[in-house]
């Protein structure tokens, strides 16, 4: 009695209602990905100009690389994508157009990329790192060619930038004189500077200038039948990681051909 006599009191609100009051402040919780469109999530390191330079060997660390390539692998198979690919700091996952993880929730899966991306690649190095995460949506397979096309141009493109940044830096130029003195270069200039220091950017390791794949590789796995003993054979998959990328047209027939490629179950 003594509280319905109090004017300021009021009963409880529903706990259905104060959820559904709630869940109006999740403005992108209900946006969906186009069902039938080819799905890359893409992730990227956060603030690792800084993370790489204090940690690894410039401008490529083998080390590195790898954690990369670990957490592409990771990314590819807990999420179920078709090929990952990795240069640099970054990684793309495809997925096919069925894909239905989370109901294709755009908040679900890209915060699911960069947090499976950030524990993997933080238990390979020992160290916090953090990477964010976007979507890329295609329309056709001719799409997803010219996405991986360009990713691996513009991994090209950094890779020439950074092996003059870096030979320039460990001449002694500050980070400002370095960026100057490439500013607006061509890419023949940058070739004829590694040339005259003694490096062929041609010779640089293809993972440096290409990047890496993984995709799922198709095999059979001998078997033996407990019935009877007789030897079978399973059509089964496992990951398959690339340094020695093809470009170009050559690059397409392989992407191509990852589309193409029928199921098998997992090893």
């Amino acid at each position: 009695m003594a509280f319905a006599s109090n004017p300021g009191w009021r009963n409880p609100m529903d706990p259905d209602e104060l959820a559904a009051r709630a869940r109006q402040g999740e403005v992108f919780h209900g946006q969906r990905m186009l069902p039938g469109a080819w799905v890359v999530l893409r992730v990227d390191g956060r603030g690792f100009s800084r993370f790489t330079e204090a940690r690894y060997e410039k401008p490529f660390d083998p080390v590195f690389h790898q954690f990369m390539v670990r957490t592409a692998s990771v990314m590819l198979e807990e999420l179920q994508g078709v090929y990952a690919y990795t240069q640099s700091d970054e990684i793309s996952v495809l997925f096919r157009p069925d894909w239905a993880l989370f109901d294709r929730s755009v908040e679900k899966v890209v915060s699911l990329a960069a947090g499976l991306a950030s524990a993997t690649f933080t238990h390979a190095a020992g160290v916090p790192a953090v990477f964010d995460g976007r979507a890329w949506l295609g329309a056709s397979e001719r799409a997803v060619l010219d996405y991986f096309i360009w990713r691996q141009a513009d991994g090209s493109r950094c890779s020439l930038h950074g092996w003059c940044y870096w030979t320039l830096r460990k001449e002694g130029r500050s980070a400002a004189q370095a960026t100057r003195e490439l500013d607006g270069k061509p890419v023949s200039y940058k070739n004829e500077l590694l040339f005259q220091r003694g490096i062929n950017f041609n010779d640089v390791p293809l993972w440096q200038r290409r990047g890496s794949g993984v995709w799922w590789e198709a095999y059979q796995k001998e078997g033996v039948d407990p019935r009877d003993g007789r030897r079978t054979q399973t059509l089964r998959r496992r990951l398959k990681v690339d340094s020695e990328l093809p470009m170009k047209e050559a690059y397409e027939h392989l992407v191509r051909g990852l589309l193409a490629a029928p199921g098998a179950e997992a090893d």
